[in-house]
């Protein structure tokens, strides 16, 4: 029978999806998880928990499920050897890193693939199947026809997100939240860039604000017996950072329709419809089960698209009771004492709250949102003798505010208590272990005669490469899009320049569809002599088997560690282009001396932010729209799907002269999803030439890396980075390697070598 597979963010939590049936529970600990902001378990916690849950014959499944940066592997690899003591029933993983890791030292540690790696395809299951994963977590952006198909094509567990929150960009690579200022989805930091208030500037000069990226709410409970004959292991219910409430009236919905619809298809799922029905977060989609109309899940006036209106603050005021004395706004020192309480009268919603009730305040200025449980309610006459109801809010709330409802308190249950009252006898945790060296396979000569040093320019159409060819590239990177398939393909268009100078790049997102036509491309290709790509998805791992097919890593296959490098150098990829998110400090640990020459640093592009897999509507007639602090983002929708780009491009081109000197030899100009202009890729290139910064760009992560909320615990760094200002010098890392232990080595062909 299907798993029924329910989130556990906290203690209470994991209460209800126990005591509502679940077949198996994730979590998260206090690092290395997606969902960094949920309350995540303690060590004790955690080590009682399996105990606990294993007693009552259900499973538990640890979210692993970030990339990993190279000063972190020495932490992971205890994380992962203490994980390997407590035994949970599998890991959810995404980082190549951590599969590399678990292979060589923890093969008893059941691996899943999350859908952050951006599983789509049977080509992509089956080489992680053979790696050894037993379950891939797929791309929620799948409908019913190709997970069928998948599952008809595979032998590996399935596992499928059935309810809760989505995200509008491809799974798994989405990088606005990181652009923005370093908080990476892929690192559990994610800003929810998608759940904005965006001024979008309209042709004519018009200009209008709304929600334009925030997606319905998924939901498939009428879908679930369709799901089950398709023969799909285990059914997932997002929301690990939902209350408890909310994961035992979805689980129970659930859990009713996995037991009662071979009695009655149609009444169980009405059943659990009406379970379901006190869930007032956004309003729900079917998503790619009803087709790829965006206009289906997007609606921009929906005002964050959460919860049933209750109406704005109209009013607030601070104290135990409501004395003239507090008729005044609560000062920000007043609202911080425990002695004080801080109420809101709200104006035009049509349900008065309850005490109990779990709300959520959307700051008017669109800079957070909060969620609370009413703790109190007083209602006193107003001045023209009317009734007045008051609610107690939190700190942060203030005039203005919008205010949602997201539970009743009706929706409250006890339920029985997982863990042990007491904890004292759980006391596992990491230890001091020292991880063994990893060396990537030392560089034989001429084995990088494909990737000669130089500077590769990347761009999305034949029509661009003749615009860039007096540039001299020693490489073009060609996008195999709608345009160049059609142009390389079916008209058999002549390159300006040689085949052997041409690089391929394929779509990181690969689906069933994709799959079929990708094959017979790749074989058209071959036959018209092209041998050389840049592989951006497991998938095209697995279609490139010709002996002469040659590969390069791209920026969407992530190498934040030597350890995920180290996985695809046994898939045959011994190049490879950095991901925009990485920095400076971590890619120089990750590779070292010679191994330098093996990496291609982006020095100008305009990174995609958002990739959807859709057209955006008719009604996003727009190209440039800008965010609260007032930087700008371009959208482009295409037949291959849809893209958000900065207005700014990402540039470091003012480093080159450091980043050669540093032993880099690599480096990539990408032009893609822009029209070249000639004198736009002149003005690059001579201030590459010269090392001269670009006015008016952006240096993402390049110099400041990933947001660390231990370095950063008091002032995160600003969003906006600009080379307009006079770039500050890079700041050199403390940890520039791994510390180097004299036990053993590691070779990067995964066996053990003696260090002399």
């Amino acid at each position: 029978m299907a798993e029924l597979l329910a989130p556990a963010g906290n203690i209470e939590a994991l209460d209800a999806a126990i005591g509502e049936g679940a077949d198996a529970v994730y979590m998260g600990l206090k690092s290395f998880n997606a969902r960094l902001r949920s309350s995540n378990f303690a060590w004790n916690q955690f080590e009682a928990a399996v105990e606990a849950v294993h007693r009552q014959k259900k499973k538990i499944y640890v979210t692993v499920n970030t990339v990993i940066e190279e000063n972190e592997t020495e932490r992971l690899y205890r994380f992962l050897s203490y994980l390997n003591k407590v035994g949970p029933d599998a890991l959810i993983v995404q980082d190549f890193g951590i599969v590399r890791m678990v292979q060589e030292f923890f093969p008893n540690l059941e691996l899943h693939a999350s859908t952050q790696m951006n599983i789509a395809s049977a080509a992509a299951v089956n080489l992680l199947s053979k790696e050894g994963i037993k379950r891939v977590v797929l791309a929620r952006e799948l409908n019913l026809q190709e997970i069928t198909s998948i599952k008809q094509n595979t032998g590996s567990e399935l596992e499928v997100f059935v309810h809760g929150a989505l995200c509008v960009s491809e799974s798994g690579l989405c990088l606005f939240s990181s652009f923005l200022g370093g908080k990476s989805a892929n690192r559990g930091m994610c800003t929810q860039a998608c759940r904005r208030y965006y001024e979008a500037e309209f042709p004519g000069g018009a200009k209008e604000k709304g929600y334009y990226f925030s997606p319905h709410d998924l939901q498939l409970i009428d879908r679930l017996p369709a799901l089950i004959k398709a023969g799909v292991d285990s059914f997932k219910i997002e929301g690990r950072m939902k209350s408890a409430e909310y994961v035992g009236s979805v689980t129970a919905a659930y859990r009713y329709v996995l037991d009662h619809w071979t009695e009655d298809e149609r009444g169980a799922v009405e059943t659990g419809k009406r379970m379901l029905s006190t869930d007032f977060a956004r309003a729900k989609t079917r998503y790619w089960f009803d087709g790829s109309d965006a206009s289906k899940f997007l609606n921009p006036n929906q005002a964050g698209g959460t919860g049933i209106y209750l109406g704005i603050i109209d009013s607030v005021r601070s104290g135990k009771t409501f004395g003239a004395e507090n008729s005044s706004e609560a000062s920000a020192a007043d609202a911080g004492t425990d002695s004080v309480q801080k109420f809101a009268l709200l104006k035009g919603g049509s349900y008065d709250p309850e005490i109990g009730d779990s709300i959520r305040i959307h700051k008017k200025d669109d800079s957070g949102r909060i969620s609370y449980k009413v703790q109190e309610i007083q209602t006193v006459p107003s001045a023209h003798g009317a009734a007045e109801t008051w609610i107690s809010v939190p700190p942060e709330a203030g005039r203005g505010d919008p205010v949602y409802l997201l539970q009743t308190k009706s929706m409250s249950k006890r339920y029985k208590r997982v863990l042990p009252a007491d904890l004292s006898p759980y006391r596992l945790q990491p230890a001091d272990e020292r991880l063994p060296i990893l060396d990537l396979t030392p560089l034989k000569k001429d084995s990088l005669a494909f990737f000669p040093e130089g500077v590769y320019i990347q761009v999305s159409t034949l029509s661009d490469m003749h615009a860039c060819l007096a540039e001299h590239p020693v490489r073009f990177i060609l996008e195999l899009n709608s345009d160049t398939r059609r142009s390389l393909i079916e008209k058999k268009e002549a390159l300006p320049c040689s085949k052997k100078q041409v690089f391929i790049s394929l779509d990181p997102f690969c689906t069933p569809e994709t799959q079929s036509a990708l094959e017979r491309d790749l074989k058209s290709l071959h036959e018209a002599g092209f041998y050389q790509w840049v592989v951006n998805n497991p998938a095209h791992i697995n279609m490139l088997k010709s002996d002469k097919d040659i590969m390069i890593g791209g920026p969407y296959l992530y190498t934040f560690n030597r350890w995920a490098v180290s996985w695809l150098e046994n898939q045959n990829i011994d190049a490879f282009i950095m991901s925009h998110e990485s920095s400076r400090s971590n890619l120089e640990s990750i590779f070292e001396g010679p191994q330098r020459s093996r990496l291609m640093i982006c020095l100008f592009g305009y990174p995609a932010l958002f990739r959807m897999r859709f057209k955006l509507p008719d009604s996003y007639d727009f190209s440039i729209f800008n965010d609260r602090e007032g930087m700008s983002f371009r959208a482009l929708s295409t037949p291959d799907g849809s893209f958000v780009m900065p207005a700014d491009p990402f540039s470091i081109i003012d480093r080159v002269h450091t980043l050669k000197k540093q032993g880099f030899s690599r480096f990539l100009i990408d032009m893609s999803k822009t029209s070249v202009r000639r004198g736009d890729i002149k003005a690059v290139m001579r201030a590459l030439h010269k090392g001269e910064a670009l006015p008016d760009t952006e240096r993402f992560n390049w110099k400041d890396g990933f947001y660390s909320p231990m370095q950063n615990r008091e002032e995160p760094r600003p969003a906006k980075r600009s080379t307009k200002d006079t770039p500050a010098r890079d700041r050199q890392s403390k940890s520039s390697a791994m510390p180097r232990p004299s036990k053993k080595t590691l070779s990067g062909k995964g066996k053990y070598t003696k260090k002399r």
